[in-house]
C-alpha cells in the first residue's frame, strides 16, 4: 500500500477532493492511504504562527522552517519528500509512475510569499512544479499529483488500459478521441475509425500520437526560443546600459582631470 503524507495549512482543501473519484477508488481498492497533517500542529506560541517576515526586508511573509521539520519528523516520513515549488522541475508522467512504485510519498505545500529556503535545502529531497506560473500555495499542485499518482495503483481504475493510453503515460500524447455520433454539426469521425480495421486504426493513432506530439514539442521549443530571447535582449541592454554609463564616467573623470590641469597651469 502507498502511503500519501501531504503537510498543509488546509487540511480541508483536500477532504473532498480525495473522497471522490479515482482517489476514493483508489483507497477504496487498499491502494493507498492518506494521511494530512496540519502544520499549525506543530507551532508553539498561542497564536499558532507558521510565518514571518524576510530577513533582509522585502514584500510577503515566508513559512517558518520548524512547523516542517517538526512535522516530517512526526510521521517518521522516508524520501521521497517533495516540496511544492514554482523553482522545482516540472512534474511529469515518469514522476507520477516513479511515486506510485514508492512504499511512502510525502507532499510538503507552501504558501505566503515563500518558504524558509532551508526546508528545500535540508528537509526536502526534491522540488516540483506544475508549470511556469505561480499558484496561491502548494495545495493545488500537490492535489493534481496525487491525482496523476494514484489512478496509476491497481483497483484505482476499473480499466487500467485506459490510463496506459493516457496522454504522456509512454512519453507521448494520445491520439484523438470520439464517441456517438458520427458526425456532429458537420464534423465528422475519421473514417479509419469506424471501419472496425484495428491494424488501420492502430497505425492511425500511433500517427496521430506522434504529430500531436511534435506540434507539443515545437510549440515548446518555441516558447523557450522566446524566453531565451527575453533573456538575451535584457542583458544586451544592460550591458549597453553599463557601457553607457562607464563612458560617461570616463568622460567626467576626464573633464575633471582636464580642468585641473588649466587650474594648475594658471
Amino acid at each position: 500500500m502507498l502511503r500519501i503524507n501531504i503537510v498543509t495549512l488546509f487540511p480541508e482543501f483536500f477532504a473532498g477532493a480525495l473522497a471522490i473519484s479515482i482517489p476514493a477508488r483508489a483507497k477504496a481498492a487498499g491502494g493507498v492511504e492518506y494521511n494530512i497533517v496540519n502544520l499549525r500542529d506543530f507551532t508553539h506560541d498561542r497564536h499558532k504562527t507558521v510565518d514571518d517576515y524576510a530577513f533582509g526586508g522585502g514584500p510577503g511573509m515566508v513559512m517558518k522552517p520548524q512547523p516542517f521539520f517538526e512535522a516530517v519528523e512526526s510521521l517518521g516520513a522516508k524520501a521521497p519528500i517533495v516540496l511544492m515549488s514554482p523553482r522545482g522541475r516540472r512534474f511529469a508522467q515518469s514522476d507520477a509512475a516513479r511515486f506510485s512504485e514508492c512504499d511512502e510519498v510525502t507532499f510538503l505545500c507552501g504558501h505566503y510569499k515563500d518558504v524558509d529556503e532551508r526546508v528545500a535545502q535540508h528537509l526536502a529531497t526534491e522540488e516540483l512544479s506544475l508549470g511556469d506560473f505561480v499558484l496561491s500555495g502548494g495545495e493545488a499542485a500537490a492535489l493534481a499529483m496525487i491525482d496523476a499518482v494514484v489512478r496509476l495503483l491497481p483497483g484505482a481504475m476499473s480499466d487500467l488500459d485506459s490510463a496506459r493510453g493516457d496522454s504522456f503515460y509512454d512519453r507521448g500524447i494520445s491520439a484523438p478521441s470520439f464517441t456517438r455520433p458520427p458526425e456532429y454539426r458537420g464534423a465528422a469521425v475519421p473514417e479509419v475509425l469506424l471501419s472496425g480495421d484495428h491494424a488501420r486504426i492502430e497505425q492511425w493513432r500511433a500517427d496521430e500520437s506522434l504529430r500531436r506530439t511534435r506540434e507539443a514539442e515545437n510549440r515548446d521549443r518555441s516558447e523557450w526560443q522566446k524566453r531565451e530571447q527575453k533573456i538575451a535582449d535584457r542583458e544586451s541592454h544592460i550591458a549597453t546600459t553599463e557601457a553607457m554609463e562607464a563612458k560617461k564616467a570616463a568622460e567626467r573623470l576626464r573633464k575633471r582631470a582636464r580642468k585641473k590641469r588649466k587650474t594648475d597651469a594658471s
